[in-house]
């Protein structure tokens, strides 16, 4: 059964129509996959975010990247920054396990792709990460290779938010976070399109928190007179995916949007945390053997992305609201409870 999301709570963020899953799989093509390991001390996981359903090294998505505090140790960005495409499945861990996600996904691109490092290049993994060492025994290692594959061959348009996978041990303002997403739809030139988000979220101090305008934080750290309140750090990992035609620029235009939308929780950035973002669009496929010297690709009339900009804030708001309200309350390391929204509203 799938948890309850903020808008089955009577909060309704924005103005803009959500899709029909209100998630980022909304995006057609676009599919999501969880590993989760729930056993004592050892919280964690592992999220896969598949871009597309075809060869993602063939048929490459053009994309962007955005560090907006660079406090973390996701691999891939340079390339994506450089090129501004992407050519592997995204995945999403804990910080201590990043090689293992690293190692994992080149063996899955290889066995998918004879040519890679033989008769072409080599591959440019994409792996992003948060710190649950508070809930989690981050220090035990206990992502294998064998719970990657597994995250990516459970990719499905309907996918389990909260603290499942990468985000089973994750913290957001002080509260049970991890995997929360939203999504949007956009009219441009008569047509529908849809932009979607997908969070990790593991930052923030309690005190700090905005649910939809109110500043809920202060009522709540008065009712949980067992939590301790700790200064904004953590992280917090976003995926946008589109299909509206764009530019690596224009992609990298809105996603720096993902900020007002984080900022509208209570976040200010503490100087310990990491976010990143990473978008792409699934309209513009570029073949890694394509011929053709000068190749064609549409690309939005910018005089009109005002709206994009203002539905990624939107989305981006949400999706880290349905990551706290779709979560459970879980235990921490030192036995204290993580509460989840829902058990306090």
């Amino acid at each position: 059964m799938t948890d309850k999301k903020i808008r089955d709570y009577g909060i309704n963020i924005g103005t803009f129509a959500t899709g029909n899953n209100n998630s980022i799989t909304d995006v057609k093509g676009v599919k999501v996959g969880h590993t989760t390991i729930n056993d004592g001390v050892i919280k964690t996981g592992v999220t896969a975010i598949l871009p597309h359903e075809g060869n993602i090294f063939k048929d490459k998505l053009i994309a962007a990247c955005h560090v907006i505090n660079g406090f973390g140790k996701s691999t891939g960005l340079i390339q994506i920054e450089e090129l501004g495409t992407i050519e592997t499945p995204i995945i999403l861990t804990n910080t201590l396990s990043v090689g293992t996600a690293h190692e994992a996904l080149v063996k899955y691109m290889l066995n998918h792709n004879d040519d890679i490092g033989n008769t072409t290049g080599t591959v440019n993994p994409i792996i992003c990460e948060c710190n649950d060492g508070e809930i989690n025994d981050i220090r035990g290692l206990h992502i294998k290779e064998e719970h990657i594959y597994e995250a990516i061959e459970k990719c499905d348009i309907d996918f389990a938010e909260g603290n499942v996978g990468a985000g089973t041990g994750m913290i957001c303002y002080g509260l049970k976070g991890g995997i929360g997403s939203s999504s949007r739809i956009i009219e441009l030139g008569n047509t529908q399109y849809t932009l979607g988000v997908l969070v990790l979220s593991n930052f923030g101090s309690l005190k700090d928190f905005v649910l939809n305008g109110q500043q809920l934080g202060n009522k709540l750290s008065d009712k949980i007179k067992d939590i301790s309140i700790k200064e904004d750090k953590g992280s917090i990992i976003l995926i946008l995916a589109t299909d509206i035609p764009l530019s690596s620029r224009q992609i990298k235009r809105i996603i720096k949007r993902v900020y007002p939308g984080i900022s509208r929780t209570g976040s200010y950035t503490g100087n310990g945390s990491g976010e990143v973002v990473i978008g792409f669009s699934t309209a513009n496929v570029i073949e890694h053997y394509e011929e053709e010297d000068i190749v064609n690709i549409q690309v939005i009339n910018e005089n009109k992305i005002n709206k994009v900009f203002k539905a990624t804030v939107e989305a981006t708001e949400e999706a880290i609201l349905n990551s706290l309200i779709c979560s459970h309350t879980s235990t921490a390391r030192d036995g204290k409870p993580v509460y989840s929204l829902k058990d306090l509203i």
